[in-house]
């Protein structure tokens, strides 16, 4: 058996070093490209050695202080003077909300709604969609809870039977036999119709019937949410529960129960794609479960937990999507929707899911031509509601030994900016708020980011939701300053 003694195995670790020094003083610095898509490529001793990662100051932001958005504000509504809102004046923007030439009043139909709201018996709504960077209600439940509690508004409003990320303080749980059948990333293939809702999806107890299969046994299922105190106070003070649904090809018995008391026995209707059962709350929320029984399922669209008048923000976190999936519904069904919600704010976050696919300043003009599209779309269907878009938080990729920004990343939020401006939309540079380039290796650093280099911590969401919340409400009073009340 062959003597291995630590004199050859550092004469075999320093010959290693040795050849992969060669290796590296030789290499192409662009690499070998084997593929159009494949480069092989080997570190310099440069890159080893002496390169530093780029940073940014990222000071102003890490001083935001956010351990207090899930307690109860100082304001309570009786209080609340709707006419100006007083901001965090140690909260430093280092990207307002941006507007068009001609789109100074891209947010006033939003901005006139919400200095109404208070005195109006009806709420108003505020749509959040956006990919994995906003699910389990990141960023949205401090722009809610901020604005409930200055506008008035309970509970978490529109929410999925079945979510992928659960909202802050919620839990949901179902019986094994429901199924998501979903569109904002692909159309589910056994889905013959459009009418997927606002939250581009919808859950089901049972596969729909096959054509040639007209005899069904019927089947029971189950549906429970529950609220914690966790949740805080607004999102507590819910009052009503309000079912979206289609109805099935035959009937469907559902029984409601709050906190474990059965409250109420209705049959949904057959057919039709708007329907909406709504189911009052006495005890206050806590937990309601729904029992379904029936030979087909109905289409749930998802469930509203409301109060009454001020203020709904839904958030619909739909991972993987590059937001191009509303001209794949059915948007004269979407518009129901958004009619019966009082949509009056429609914020769009997306861009990040794209980036990884695009090579050049072609797919990124691609890629923007295909996001315009649906925002036309959307403007067509909620002619009331204004449009804000944001563009994709810093994205970081390995060069070598470091991370830099993905190269693709200010062309594709250049040219989102531009879809901004071209539709009249307003438009929140989310990339140069966090402090532009390379900026994401400062917010990992700082633990306010993932170590994937991409999605936020927790804290590094509720500070962008500060930022947010801070240009959103600074161009408000900037409006109720030009506007005649």
């Amino acid at each position: 058996m062959r003597e291995f003694t630590p004199l050859k195995i550092l004469i075999f670790l320093g010959s290693c070093l040795v050849v992969m020094a060669l290796i590296s003083a030789v290499f192409p610095e662009n690499g070998i490209r084997v593929t159009e898509k494949f480069v092989i490529k080997f570190p310099t001793l440069t890159s080893i050695f002496n390169e530093e990662e780029e940073k940014t100051d990222i000071s102003s932001i890490t001083a935001i202080k956010t351990e207090d958005e899930l307690k109860a504000d100082s304001i309570r509504l009786d209080k609340i003077n709707a006419d100006k809102v007083e901001l965090d004046s140690t909260v430093k923007l280092l990207s307002g909300i941006q507007y068009g030439p001609d789109g100074n009043g891209a947010l006033d139909k939003f901005f006139s709604a919400l200095h109404k709201v208070k005195n109006s018996p009806e709420s108003i709504r505020i749509l959040h969609y956006g990919d994995s960077q906003i699910e389990g209600d990141r960023i949205t439940a401090y722009l809610r809870l901020k604005l409930q509690f200055r506008f008035g508004g309970k509970g978490t409003g529109f929410i999925s039977p079945m979510p992928v990320a659960e909202s802050v303080g919620i839990t949901n749980t179902w019986s094994e036999n429901w199924d998501r059948y979903n569109i904002f990333n692909v159309k589910d293939k056994r889905v013959a119709h459009s009418n997927f809702g606002p939250a581009a999806g919808f859950c089901r107890f049972r596969n729909y019937w096959p054509s040639n299969d007209s005899m069904h046994e019927e089947q029971s299922a189950w549906l429970k949410v529950k609220t914690f105190k966790t949740a805080g106070e607004n999102i507590l003070g819910y009052n009503k529960v309000k079912m979206h649904y289609a109805g099935g090809c035959d009937k469907t018995i559902v029984e409601f129960y709050e906190n474990g008391e059965l409250k109420q026995t209705d049959t949904l209707a057959k057919g039709g794609f708007n329907n909406i059962q709504q189911y009052p709350l006495s005890a206050g929320p806590g937990e309601f479960e729904l029992k379904f029984k029936g030979k087909d399922s109905p289409d749930i669209y998802g469930f509203s937990l409301e109060g009454d008048g001020g203020v709904m923000v839904d958030n619909f976190g739909l991972r993987g999507s590059l937001g191009l999936f509303y001209n794949r519904m059915n948007l004269t069904h979407l518009k129901q929707f958004y009619d019966n919600m009082h949509v009056k704010l429609i914020i769009l976050q997306f861009g990040g899911n794209a980036l990884p696919g695009l090579e050049d300043e072609q797919d990124c003009t691609w890629y923007a031509n295909a996001f315009k599209a649906q925002v036309n779309s959307i403007k067509k269907i909620a002619p009331d509601a204004s449009i804000l878009i944001i563009g994709p938080a810093d994205m970081s990729v390995k060069e070598g030994t470091k991370y830099v920004t993905h190269p693709m990343l200010e062309t594709v939020r250049d040219q989102l900016k531009q879809v901004a401006f071209d539709t009249n939309s307003a438009f929140f540079d989310m990339y140069a708020c966090m402090g532009g380039k390379n900026s994401m290796v400062s917010w990992v650093e700082a633990g306010i980011a993932a170590k994937d280099y991409i999605h936020f911590s927790p804290s590094g969401s509720r500070k962008i939701a500060v930022l947010l919340y801070q240009a959103l409400l600074s161009d408000y009073n900037t409006y109720l300053q030009t506007a005649s009340y």
